[in-house]
């Protein structure tokens, strides 16, 4: 239902004066690509932002954004047992409540996006919620082709995989959330079902 589908404004590369406009006009929900950026604006702006690292991240910055944005509300880009692992200990080593995360799928191929397989993405999510105490396993997401031309099967390909990881996971689908679309395919991914 599109009255329950969160919209998170990417604010990549944006200054924090812009940011605090969109904040003024009653928006609360940013996403960061990158670390180093997130790191910066977060202090500079109120506390109740909920924060999305939306970015591919490295193990050796984990530390530095969850040590950096105590409002992090959420990874969206968690894509190897790796990744989850690192996030974990640093959520726990801080002992702050547990980081909701998104299993990153890869649904369109493309060598130079990351994400787990499709065929993986069960596998990633049991060990997030088996092995990793510190985070929430809520949801998938992905980014459909550059070109926008299969941007309909990906998402497909997405709504199966949260089909699959529900039925065998035990998890009702309205509570695994669906990360998918962008400016301009948004509405796309409404219709076929994003949540974020």
């Amino acid at each position: 239902r599109p009255d329950q589908v969160k919209v998170v404004a990417v604010s990549k590369t944006k200054p924090v004066s812009l940011l605090r406009e969109v904040y003024d006009a009653g928006h609360r929900c940013f996403g960061e690509n990158y670390v180093q950026e997130i790191v910066e604006k977060a202090p500079q702006l109120p506390e109740d932002i909920e924060w999305h690292f939306i970015g591919h991240l490295q193990s050796n910055k984990v530390k530095t954004l969850i040590n950096g944005v105590p409002n992090l509300a959420m990874v969206e880009t968690v894509d190897d047992e790796k990744i989850a692992n690192h996030l974990d200990r640093a959520v726990g080593n801080l002992g702050r409540k547990p980081l909701k995360v998104l299993v990153q799928v890869n649904t369109s191929g493309e060598e130079t996006k990351s994400g787990v397989e499709p065929s993986g993405c069960l596998e990633l999510a049991k060990h997030v919620i088996e092995n990793c105490r510190n985070l929430e396993f809520s949801g998938l997401t992905t980014i459909g082709n550059i070109d926008y031309t299969s941007t309909p099967e990906n998402f497909k390909t997405l709504a199966k995989c949260r089909s699959e990881v529900c039925k065998a996971l035990g998890i009702p689908e309205e509570q695994c959330e669906l990360s998918m679309g962008m400016s301009s395919d948004f509405e796309l991914a409404i219709e076929m079902g994003s949540t974020i």
